[in-house]
C-alpha cells in the first residue's frame, strides 16, 4: 500500500498540466501513487498525461465532483491528497506530510501560497501549525486561517474518508464547501504544518474568477443548497458546531452579497426566512452589532468593512 494517493482531475487544462504532474515526479518523498481522472478533456490533456506513469481513468464529463470521487474509490493509499491541475507542489510536500503522520492523524494541513499566470508575484500565507487536536477544535483553528474548506489544503486518511462515506456533491459548484468542514470537525485527531507546499495558481478564465453573472446566480443556488446539506449532517452528531454553523453561515451570507438587485432581495428574505443569521456567534458585543447590520443589509454591512 502507497503512502499516499494523489487524485489529480483534469478537465481541458493542456496549457497547465505539465507543471502540475511534474511538480509531483520531483517529490523529495516517493512513495505514493497517482490517480488522473481526465473528465471528458477534449484538448490534448489526455496526451499528456499519458506521458507519465500515471493510473489513468477516463470519463465523460462529468465535473470535478464526479472526478475526485471516482479518484477516491479508485485510491489504495493510507492518505487521499487532491490537487488540481492548474495548479502544482513545491517538492518536499510529501516529505513534511510525512513527517506529521508519527501520531496517526486523520487528516494533516499543510498551508497555502497565491502565485499569478504572468506575473512574478506571490502570496503566502503562513498560518500558525498545531498538533494532536480533535475535529471541533481544530475546526476553531482552521477556520481563522485564509483558506479554510479546499479540499487540496489536506492530506486525509483513507480508512477515515471511507468509514464516514464522505463524497463530494455532484453539479453543484463550491463542492468543497459542502464537504471538507465537515471532514474537518469530525474527525478524532488533526495536524497542521507550517510547510507552504501547495501553489494555488490565479488565471483568468478559471471557476473562481468567471465574471459571468449567470454562474454567479449558480453559485449562491448551489452554495444555499450545500450550506443546508451541512446543517442537516452537523445535527446528526453530539459535536458542538457553534463554531461551524457560524463559519458556513457567514460564507453563505458573504456570497449572496454577489448578487444583484432582485436576486439579492429575494435571498436576503431567504436568509431571515430559514434563520441563518442564528447561527451566528453571539459571544462579544462587536458579533452582536455585526448580526443586526446584517439582518438590516448584508452588503451594507461589507462596505462599511472595507471602509
Amino acid at each position: 500500500m502507497p503512502k499516499f494517493s494523489i487524485i489529480v482531475p483534469v478537465y481541458n487544462v493542456a496549457d497547465y498540466l505539465k507543471k502540475c504532474l511534474d511538480s509531483i515526479v520531483n517529490q523529495t518523498y516517493k512513495d505514493y501513487e497517482v490517480i488522473v481522472v481526465n473528465d471528458g478533456s477534449n484538448d490534448n490533456s489526455l496526451q499528456i498525461i499519458k506521458e507519465y506513469p500515471f493510473t489513468i481513468i477516463n470519463q465523460k464529463n462529468q465535473g470535478l465532483s464526479s472526478a475526485r470521487n471516482n479518484g477516491a474509490k479508485k485510491a489504495r493509499g493510507e492518505y487521499l491528497i487532491f490537487l488540481d491541475s492548474d495548479d502544482y507542489w513545491n517538492k518536499d510536500l510529501l516529505k513534511e506530510i510525512n513527517k506529521s503522520l508519527k501520531n496517526n492523524p486523520d487528516i494533516v494541513r499543510f498551508q497555502i501560497q497565491e502565485v499569478y499566470e504572468n506575473s512574478s508575484n506571490i502570496i503566502q500565507y503562513k498560518e500558525i501549525p498545531f498538533e494532536e487536536k480533535d475535529g471541533k477544535k481544530a475546526f476553531e483553528l482552521i477556520s481563522k486561517y485564509h483558506f479554510v474548506e479546499n479540499a487540496w489544503c489536506y492530506a486525509i486518511k483513507r480508512d477515515y474518508y471511507n468509514k464516514q462515506k464522505f463524497k463530494f456533491s455532484p453539479g453543484k459548484i463550491h463542492e468543497d464547501f459542502g464537504l471538507i468542514p465537515l471532514v474537518i470537525i469530525k474527525a478524532d485527531k488533526v495536524n497542521s504544518i507550517d510547510y507552504i507546499g501547495y501553489n494555488y495558481l490565479q488565471r483568468t478564465g478559471s471557476i473562481m474568477n468567471s465574471l459571468n453573472y449567470e454562474k454567479t446566480k449558480k453559485k449562491v443556488s448551489d452554495m444555499y443548497e450545500l450550506y443546508q446539506n451541512l446543517i442537516q449532517e452537523i445535527n446528526k452528531t453530539n459535536l458542538n458546531s457553534q463554531v461551524f454553523k457560524s463559519f458556513i453561515s457567514n460564507s453563505l451570507i458573504l456570497k449572496v452579497c454577489q448578487l444583484e438587485k432582485k436576486d439579492y432581495k429575494k435571498y436576503k428574505k431567504r436568509l431571515k426566512k430559514d434563520k441563518v443569521y442564528d447561527n451566528l456567534l453571539t459571544n462579544s458585543f462587536t458579533r452582536k452589532i455585526k448580526i443586526i447590520l446584517l439582518k438590516i443589509d448584508p452588503k451594507f454591512y461589507y462596505k462599511i468593512l472595507r471602509k
